[in-house]
């Protein structure tokens, strides 16, 4: 008994092994995309000019291909609908995004929110 306590105790302190670099970048694209997304739902009506800005942006920034956009696109908008923080997203481009890119990263979150040529409430905060 003493040795399954052991074991059990075991799996919760073991360090979590470091992602591979592909999961490092899937995580990053999709980190990036959910923000853009959330920025792109922060206004209740959802344009083809915030959508199209969105993906423009995500092929500039990792070169997918148009399958792989719409993919990377689809399951950034379920995440978004199914997070209730963003902190993992936010610190893996804390992690690997240069200052320039951060910077680049929340002027395009602006170029979201104002590609409707139209700032709603909900996209100033």
């Amino acid at each position: 008994m003493l040795r399954t306590l052991k074991d059990l105790f075991d799996t919760f302190t073991a360090p979590a092994q470091a992602p591979s670099p592909g999961e490092r970048d899937h995580a990053l694209q999709l980190g990036t995309a959910v923000l853009l997304v959330e920025v792109m739902r922060a206004d209740p009506a959802i344009t083809a000019a915030e959508k199209a800005t969105v993906l423009d942006t995500l092929r500039e920034k990792f070169s997918l291909a148009d399958d792989e956009l719409a993919r990377l696109l689809e399951l950034a908008e379920d995440t978004a609908n199914s997070s209730h923080d963003y902190h993992r997203f936010t610190s893996a481009m804390n992690e690997h995004f240069t200052q320039a890119q951060k910077i680049h990263m929340v002027e395009t979150m602006c170029e979201v929110a104002y590609s409707d040529a139209h700032l709603d409430a909900h996209e100033t905060t």
